[in-house]
């Protein structure tokens, strides 16, 4: 089966601002830096969980560009990855760990980490959304053939062109997702 006609529905779901609280400096998003620096946002375990309820797989698709810039260790990012997959319904964790110099295919707006999440589970990817914060996320849900939903926290940087939905948190984003996926049109 290609990747657009798979046999199950996904929700792709950026990491900080989106399940966890990104630490904002400047007007703009970082990720925490330790697994007790995270602290994950209001409404997101009981949203994962009517996601899944739903029949939705959960997949978190997010760029750590801070590895390949020497300024995080892999394993800390491993890390806050499995205290976050001890507490919410996520079934799987994708991480590009490149820079924008790196050119390749998984570091979002690209679609690749998308993509390979579809062709190794079978995700209908017209039948699956992306959620993000970030301009970012949207192009590469965009890309990869996803609804898009944005939960505009109001950084100080670029914006996304036209997301399928604007929305100020991620409760409001699965309510959205929850109306939308009994329509797959």
């Amino acid at each position: 089966m290609g990747i657009d006609r798979g046999t199950c529905r996904a929700v792709f779901l950026d990491r900080d601002g989106v399940i966890n609280r990104a630490i904002v400096r400047d007007g703009k998003p970082y990720p925490p830096a330790t697994v007790d620096a995270v602290e994950i946002l209001p409404g997101v375990a009981d949203g994962l969980a009517r996601l899944r309820d739903a029949g939705f797989r959960l997949v978190v698709v997010t760029n750590q560009p801070d590895i390949a810039r020497g300024t995080q260790a892999r394993d800390v990012v491993e890390t806050i990855h499995a205290h976050l997959a001890a507490m919410l319904p996520i079934d799987e964790f994708r991480v590009c760990a490149h820079d924008d110099d790196d050119a390749c295919t998984c570091r979002k707006p690209k679609p690749g980490m998308l993509k390979d999440a579809a062709r190794a589970a079978d995700i209908d990817v017209g039948a699956s959304f992306m959620v993000g914060d970030r301009w970012r996320d949207i192009e590469a849900g965009r890309a990869a053939g996803c609804r898009t939903v944005f939960i505009d926290h109001h950084y100080e940087e670029r914006r996304p062109q036209d997301p399928d939905v604007i929305v100020p948190s991620f409760p409001d984003a699965v309510n959205w997702i929850l109306k939308k996926g009994q329509d797959p049109a």
